[in-house]
């Protein structure tokens, strides 16, 4: 099985649509349960600069996506954060690491930023395991934070900072 890692395409639309299918990529997100192919064309199609998109695929097929976002705030412009979502069925295979190391590698060699941030809720222990490999540290806990399944969850707030070597 091979893994590409590459932008991602306003072509991708549909592929994106069916990760946030998947009830891991909805209900360890926030997305929510059924999302239209519109939402997802207009999503693609009107990436901002300070934005990048990326998709994963597997032998061909689109598996994962990682939104990144670089922060505009003139007193911010060193952060980053992110959000992603895999497939179910391909759920530890390596799909997540590959993102991360493109998403990392992009961060640290050419964009030149300190700081990456992300939200994950308690319960994700798989992807805060995740996290935790590529240097990400749990900073804080938000309570109630989002609503999943009926209920208040909490998250988890991690980031990593990069060292200055």
């Amino acid at each position: 099985m091979e893994i590409e890692v590459r932008r991602a395409e306003p072509s991708d639309a549909r592929a994106i649509k069916e990760i946030y299918e998947c009830e891991n990529a909805y209900s360890r997100t926030l997305q929510l349960p059924h999302p239209s192919l519109e939402l997802w064309e207009k999503r693609i199609s009107n990436i901002p600069e300070h934005v990048y998109a990326y998709v994963a695929l597997l032998d061909g097929e689109v598996v994962g996506n990682l939104g990144f976002e670089v922060c505009t705030n003139p007193r911010r412009r060193h952060v980053g954060y992110f959000g992603m979502g895999v497939k179910d069925n391909v759920q530890g295979k390596g799909i997540g690491s590959a993102l991360l190391t493109t998403v990392t590698e992009l961060a640290d060699k050419w964009l030149n930023l300190k700081r990456l941030e992300l939200t994950v809720y308690v319960d994700n222990e798989r992807a805060i395991n995740l996290y935790k490999k590529f240097g990400f540290e749990i900073e804080g806990e938000s309570e109630s934070y989002a609503f999943r399944y009926g209920e208040y969850v909490n998250v988890y707030h991690m980031a990593r900072i990069a060292s200055n070597e």
